[in-house]
């Protein structure tokens, strides 16, 4: 349901970059590919090579740009197309919802032997539209064409350290069109020309082990980013690619040792957090140390996790990873803990409402863990056909931990945070929406109306105290009085609030169980001791 929400909104152009989103990747730029004004499918490459070379050039003038990694990733998450054109409103939405503080799009012809490029961006926090900004050269003289253009976009600003050793044109064709391939086995096929025609070219190594990895073949994978040297611009992103290339060999030792020496000397030994940088590097070893011997190496795991989940704090997946190795371990109370924290920043993930479940099981929490269990069943097929009866209530499944695949930038945070921010503000907008109307139908009486909104606000945030008090008020006026009792203790759960205490207190005066029914509400009383309903109720119990 998310992501056709984001997809919904995103051809509507705001005026400003929402605050939350910009935080989380401050000032960076979205460089999208350029059009291929001529339409000459030859020349379709050099669209994508565009977006590739001009990101690589701002960044390299101290104005951080998308990688071409991330910007598909958004792409592919909001369901858009990665290589077609899109319209300026949708660029910039995408932008937007991926805090960028500016985008920039562009257009190329080619004549004879010339290349023009022209390029203009906006300033997303004040919706300025940049002037057009044209170069030109051979095409052969590629990478100083974009040289030029990203020193007119960014003012004059020159790049910073040496020049970069660029491969010959020919390989990066190569490269760019691998990127584009539709298989594979297509894309493999122009990455290994392009590494044949130019050893040196290591960004082509990083992207033939991606398309070896996704196939499953580890070994390929290591074999194609270990001839990566360590003055290479991308030795330490061919590093960390090797450490995940060993741990799903389960050469987990040569792993280890890969991952821990990508962090700076003496981080292990510090309690400060880590630089965000290092998260996915400290989560990774955490995986580690749970494939060694889940039970044996759950508390050297969650130590991992913690500290990527410190590093990190907006991240669902390292609090899932944190809460899921408390599960393996059995320590409930603390996978509770964890997992609630995964799914408030991921409302939508099953695994973890899954897992969760279990650890509420084992606690003792069995209205809770059915609530957890259904909201798995809802949000993936994976748990649809699963019986709890057969299932083992306190055991976690095997192999859910999630691997990270990429390292990040200094001071840069994973670009799917930004766009899950707008998509939770977004969903818990509509939630609201729908416990408006269920509040309005329920004040008249329209209890089957009223339900049907609700359980959609419920869906969309699945902890609305206040939906889960109106629920249990319809099920109580209803008379089924259990499911009553059951979704009043869920809004208890969620939020204690002495309304929710008092209508629990009906509930069981209904059933004649009144210790209970005065339990609740003493503890109604103790949130708001103002409370007429609480002491009404109270004085009418003997």
């Amino acid at each position: 349901m998310v992501p056709c929400r984001i997809l919904a909104v995103v051809g509507i152009v705001a005026a400003c970059c929402d605050t939350e989103l910009a935080q989380g990747a401050a000032a960076r730029i979205l460089v999208v590919p350029f059009e291929n004004t001529q339409g000459r499918p030859h020349l379709v490459w050099l669209g994508e090579a565009s977006a590739v070379v001009l990101a690589d050039e701002l960044t390299a003038r101290g104005l951080p740009a998308f990688t071409r990694t991330e910007r598909v990733r958004a792409f592919e998450q909001l369901h858009l197309p990665v290589t077609a054109a899109l319209s300026r409103a949708t660029i910039i939405r995408v932008g937007q919802l991926l805090g960028a503080s500016e985008v920039i799009w562009g257009a190329y012809s080619v004549h004879g032997e010339e290349l023009t490029v022209e390029a203009r961006g906006v300033k997303l926090e004040t919706g300025r539209l940049q002037p057009l900004v044209a170069e030109r050269g051979g095409l052969t003289d590629l990478f100083g064409v974009f040289d030029r253009l990203a020193r007119r976009l960014s003012s004059g600003m020159v790049r910073s350290g040496a020049a970069p050793r660029h491969p010959p044109l020919g390989a990066f064709e190569n490269y760019v069109k691998g990127l584009l391939a539709a298989t594979a086995a297509t894309q493999a096929t122009f990455f290994e020309t392009a590494i044949r025609d130019h050893p040196t070219f290591d960004r082509a190594r990083i992207a033939l082990w991606d398309v070896r990895y996704e196939q499953g073949d580890h070994a390929a994978a290591l074999a194609a980013v270990q001839p990566v040297p360590p003055d290479s611009p991308f030795a330490e992103r061919a590093r960390f690619r090797a450490g995940v290339s060993l741990l799903e060999q389960r050469r987990l030792d040569e792993a280890e040792t890969a991952f821990t020496q990508l962090l700076v000397p003496g981080l292990l030994k510090t309690t400060s957090p880590a630089p965000p940088r290092f998260a996915p590097i400290l989560n990774n070893l955490g995986i580690v140390a749970l494939r060694r011997s889940p039970k044996a190496q759950a508390g050297a795991a969650a130590y991992y996790f913690t500290r990527a989940a410190d590093a990190e704090p907006a991240d669902p997946d390292y609090r899932f990873n944190l809460g899921y190795a408390y599960a393996v371990e059995r320590n409930f109370k603390a996978a509770i803990y964890w997992l609630r924290e995964s799914v408030r920043r991921h409302v939508a993930d099953a695994d973890a409402h899954h897992v969760l479940a279990i650890a509420l099981q084992a606690t003792g929490s069995s209205v809770e863990a059915a609530r957890e269990r259904d909201l798995a069943r809802l949000l993936s097929a994976r748990y649809e056909a699963l019986d709890p009866r057969t299932a083992d209530p306190v055991s976690a499944p095997g192999d859910l931990e999630r691997l990270r695949l990429e390292l990040l930038g200094p001071g840069i945070s994973q670009p799917d945070q930004s766009i899950a921010s707008t998509a939770q503000q977004e969903q818990r907008e509509l939630a609201a929406f729908h416990l408006d109307r269920g509040r309005d139908l329920f004040d008249r009486e329209q209890d089957r109306e009223a339900m049907v909104e609700l359980r959609r606000s419920v869906y969309l945030s699945p902890y609305e105290a206040a939906a889960h008090l109106l629920i249990g008020r319809i099920h109580l006026r209803g008379g089924r009085t259990e499911d009553a009792i059951d979704a009043l203790k869920i809004s208890v759960w969620s939020e204690d609030t002495s309304a929710a205490r008092v209508a629990l207190a009906e509930a069981y005066l209904s059933t004649s169980n009144t210790e209970a029914a005065r339990a609740e509400l003493q503890r109604a009383l103790a949130l708001d001791p103002e409370s007429a309903d609480a002491q009404h109720l109270l004085g009418t119990i003997k």
